[in-house]
């Protein structure tokens, strides 16, 4: 064996020579080709896994960032400081601004209520601006021009060329606003809008002291950028920056969405990290006779460190290879069903998910395959001859596992999800294992035939070992569930964001006389309606005689992005009465009473302000104050689209306020001619056309769902390839000792039979324990994690067991015939 001594440096070439042709045969001939194509399977599905992160997340910030039409927005109630400009294009960011105000446009037959946008020529910085002119459609606002939306010029009876008064300046009416990038998710602020110029807006004179004017600066730039611009701007409490997650609804949807992508990613790259620990585990355990003997004929650990890191480094090399082009495959596999959604050109997925797949490899192979070959290598000459049962290697290879787990800590940081789930799988684990064996051990009492008495007993010979197999094979089956059942939760709550029967226009000030007519041609026309609301606008000054304004400044607020509490403090607000509780509403506290002077308060207003039952609420509206007693907390969906309110009266409150009213409806696209009628009929009526909006929303919500639907279903394969992994595995690590029964006599229908009930109680054990895992987990994630309500899911109670028994069908039956041969064959 002089090729194995370290001495011996003339033969080394042969020496290296045979080391290589000998790894090559280990690694196709041997048991490490498991290895390779776990490897191989966890550098695909991850590459894979991260290029559509990459490329959804790139979408999602683009699709948000449209709607705001630009990478970050700072609102201002004043105008934007000169110097806060100057340091944006200091900074290097691109930088435009807007100026916002409502005013009366006069043409020469009519007048309405507009919302003036002054823009710069370079409006917007992201998104698309469509104005359509008599002969050609551009996408800027030049000097001179007015462009309209669609229902003004029947409002104000104008056509393209017409001179419409905005203030004092005269502009010539140049189209129509077809499509802009900034959609508002609230009703009562809007008016029709008209676009002109920023040179046009100081021969306006509109703006005077005392004017509700609004302003925005918008900027683009990198990440780096604009985070410099956010960390050295001092807000003042009139400010507020605006950004792709805090834009409303669509802002919660993508933050949701970047959780769920980076919570199945984790999981897929677990149940793939098991899967290879697994095939290594079995390698080792084949191997330690071979390395037994190697050490008997002489072999030194620097030998055999060579051997095998030889072996590694072509099994490396071939998963790496195999992993990222099968990765591409599945990447371009996962977008086929996104084709008709996605946007062309698709965002460039970079250089993240080729370095990622790789990285990954490496952090969880050097303790999956490393501490396994480290026992290997550590194994004693003797146990060529006499296994041993004790692990007699060194315990210092354990410290391979502060590789993944820092690179993790470093990865997870302060995400409080991915600390709920690891924390959760791991007293999910423990429990789960130790609650089969409970079980287990409570079969065992009872009276059984012979095979499924054999098979509690060789269950209960090592309650270590088939703990842990019970438990792996429980948590693959409740990882997979986990994956589709957030999945599906989520889907759910977000086609409340815009229901099929949501409302797409508003009407707003109808007066008390026009209102009964009003109703009477939406019904006429068919049209699904909501209840009709009578409105007041007015504040919120006092709780309990005390002014929540006041305590807010003396407790010195901060003001940054989540300081929401107290724009209900502000502004002013819609408030309404009724005698009965509007039927999308949830009551959660209290009860509905049309006792006078009550008044219903919402729940998330109610928990930001400190409002509980039975306090005294002041208010001011048109100069009058008056107070109600709270009687109900009530919760409210606000993305429903329906017409909802923080507070809500007792008819008697308000009985001698002025009102006007509002409704909700829904017209289909080839409607337009009765919106449009109706706001002919109706001039003085408001009518808000959401169905621009309906339209975005709805686009994003096709692109999520069947986005989280395809990495669902790439992480619900992760799990089935575990799963199989461990049965097989499982089944091999069994064939030795059934061999053994088969010698000794037993018969073929009895082993048969011993292992369908030994794995048959296992597969029911499992998936029965799964589920409850499962519904437990989700029910925690969804609870703390995204902030939703908790729902269970009482199909998964048939099919996580039943595709756990099926599973185990398949396995042993595939490997029946070979465990059914006796020694010698």
């Amino acid at each position: 064996m002089t090729e194995m001594s370290e001495s011996q440096s003339p033969v080394r070439p042969k020496g290296h020579s045979l080391l290589l042709k000998w790894s090559w045969r280990e690694l196709w001939q041997g048991q490490l080709w498991p290895v390779a194509v776990a490897l191989t399977l966890i550098i695909a599905c991850v590459f894979a896994l991260a290029s559509l992160v990459v490329r959804v997340e790139k979408i999602m910030v683009n699709q948000g960032r449209s709607m705001i039409a630009a990478d970050l927005v700072l609102r201002s109630a004043n105008p934007v400081p000169d110097n806060l400009v100057r340091e944006a294009e200091r900074l290097g960011l691109t930088v435009t601004a807007q100026t916002r105000f409502g005013t009366m446009a006069f043409s020469d037959n009519a007048m309405q209520l507009v919302s003036v946008k002054s823009v710069s020529s370079d409006f917007p910085l992201r998104g698309e601006l469509l104005l359509q002119g008599t002969s050609r459609t551009q996408q800027q606002v030049n000097p001179g021009e007015l462009w309209l939306s669609e229902r003004l010029f029947s409002l104000l009876n104008v056509k393209n060329g017409d001179q419409v008064a905005i203030g004092n300046a005269e502009l010539t009416v140049a189209g129509t606003i077809v499509q802009e990038p900034e959609l508002s998710f609230n009703p009562f602020s809007q008016m029709p809008a008209v676009l002109m110029h920023e040179a046009d807006l100081a021969a306006t004179e509109a703006i005077q002291p005392g004017s509700r004017v609004r302003y925005r600066a918008y900027f683009n730039g990198t990440e780096t950028q604009l985070k410099q611009l956010r960390d050295q701007t001092q807000l003042t409490p009139d400010q507020r920056w605006i950004s792709e997650t805090t834009q409303g609804r669509t802002g919660e949807m993508i933050e949701r969405v970047q959780q769920y992508l980076s919570l199945t990613l984790i999981l897929v790259i677990m149940m793939a990290t098991a899967t290879l620990v697994l095939t290594c585990m079995h390698y080792t355990a084949s191997r330690t006779e071979t390395v037994a003997m190697m050490k008997s004929l002489g072999a030194g650990k620097a030998f055999l460190w060579r051997w095998l890191a030889r072996q590694l480094g072509l099994l490396f090399a071939i998963a790496a290879s195999a992993g990222l082009a099968l990765g591409l495959f599945l990447e371009w596999l996962l977008r086929l069903p996104l084709t008709d959604v996605l946007p062309q050109p698709l965002p460039e997925m970079g250089a993240m998910p080729w370095l990622v797949s790789l990285l990954v490899a490496i952090l969880v192979s050097v303790p999956g395959i490393g501490i396994a070959l480290w026992r290997l290598l550590d194994a004693p000459a003797l146990a060529v001859m006499q296994r041993q049962s004790s692990d007699t290697s060194s315990k210092k290879r354990y410290l391979l596992i502060l590789f993944p787990v820092v690179a993790l800590l470093l990865w997870v940081g302060d995400n409080p999800m991915m600390w709920l789930t690891l924390a959760g799988l791991f007293v999910l684990l423990v429990l789960l294992a130790g609650l089969g064996l409970l079980l287990v051990a409570g079969l065992r009492r009872r009276q059984w035939g012979p095979a499924m008495t054999l098979a509690l007993s060789r269950i209960g010979r090592s309650p270590l070992a088939s703990g842990a197999q019970l438990a792996a094979l429980t948590s693959s089956l409740m990882l997979l569930a986990v994956i589709w059942l957030l999945r599906t939760d989520l889907l759910a709550d977000w086609q409340q964001t815009l229901p099929p029967d949501a409302p797409n226009v508003f009407a707003l000030n109808i007066s008390p006389v026009q209102h009964p007519a009003y109703l009477n041609v939406l019904d006429e026309s068919g049209l699904m309606r909501s209840d009709s609301y009578p409105i007041v606008r007015g504040r919120l000054v006092t709780i309990n005689g005390k002014n929540p304004r006041a305590e807010e400044a003396e407790n010195g607020s901060e003001n940054d992005d989540r300081q929401e509490g107290d724009e209900s403090l502000r502004r002013e607000l819609n408030f309404t009465w009724r005698d009965s509780m509007p039927v999308h509403n949830t009551l959660v506290a209290g009860e509905w009473s049309n006792t006078p002077g009550g008044v219903s308060v919402e729940t998330g207003v109610a928990e930001r302000l400190g409002i509980k039952l039975g306090d005294t609420l002041g208010f001011n509206v048109n100069s009058q104050m008056f107070s109600a007693t709270v009687t109900s907390l009530r919760e409210v969906e606000w993305r429903n689209m329906r017409p909802n309110f923080y507070f809500i009266f007792t008819p008697d409150v308000m009985a001698d306020l002025p009102a006007t009213w509002l409704v909700s409806f829904r017209v289909a696209a080839d409607q337009s001619e009765l919106v449009n009628r109706l706001g002919r009929d109706y001039p003085t009526v408001t009518l808000l056309d959401l169905r621009t909006m309906a339209t975005r929303i709805q686009a994003i919500l096709q692109q999520v769902s069947l986005s989280l639907s395809v990495l669902a279903f790439l992480g619900v394969c992760s799990g089935l390839l575990l799963v199989l992994t461990l049965l097989r595995l499982s089944l091999s690590q069994r064939q030795q000792e059934i061999k053994l029964y088969r010698t000794l006599g037993a018969s073929r229908s009895r082993i048969r039979a011993t292992i369908w009930s030994e794995y048959g109680l296992m597969a029911v054990l499992a998936g029965v324990i799964a589920v409850l895992g499962a519904e437990a987990l989700v029910a925690a994630l969804i609870k703390w994690g995204f902030e939703l309500p908790v729902s269970w899911h009482p199909g998964l109670w048939l099919v996580l067991p039943l595709l756990s028994i099926v599973l185990i069908l398949l396995i042993i039956s595939t490997m029946m015939k070979q465990l059914l041969r006796p020694l010698g064959r």
